[in-house]
């Protein structure tokens, strides 16, 4: 049952939901792993989740064309979506092609796509491991 009306959703409200979930994702990858002190979880959690991580993962995923066409249309208007805040730690391109990134992740958990948003979270996580943009060894 869908919680929401994601057609009708500002890509922003999708982003603020994608964040979110993809941050789950992550968190319950990292306590599988055996990372379970919470501040050091915490802080390699931040790393996956980055503003600068996510602009890559996106950048990887159009290389590969790994989004469908209405996929890449929510992460369009999470991108374009005018936002409030600003960017802090990056630029402002950055940050709006993150947004993007976290509304597609918002789009596949509103609209009850569960196998094609573990997919793609596994996708990601998976990419930011291999290209060592957590920071670990």
């Amino acid at each position: 049952m869908a919680i929401a009306d994601y057609n009708q959703m500002n890509g922003i409200a999708l982003a603020y939901i994608g964040d979110a979930i993809y941050e789950v994702y992550v968190r319950q990858h990292l306590l599988q792993k055996g990372l379970t002190k919470p501040t050091k979880l915490h802080h390699i959690a931040t790393r996956y989740v980055s503003a600068k991580a996510q602009a890559f993962l996106v950048g990887r995923m159009e290389d590969q064309h790994l989004l469908t066409e209405e996929e890449q249309e929510y992460f369009k208007r999470g991108r374009n979506a005018k936002s409030h805040t600003s960017a802090k730690n990056t630029s402002v391109m950055t940050y709006r092609i993150s947004t993007g990134f976290e509304a597609l992740f918002g789009y596949l958990y509103l609209s009850e796509q569960e196998d094609r948003l573990d997919e793609i979270a596994a996708w990601c996580i998976k990419t930011v491991e291999e290209e060592n943009l957590s920071g670990s060894k």
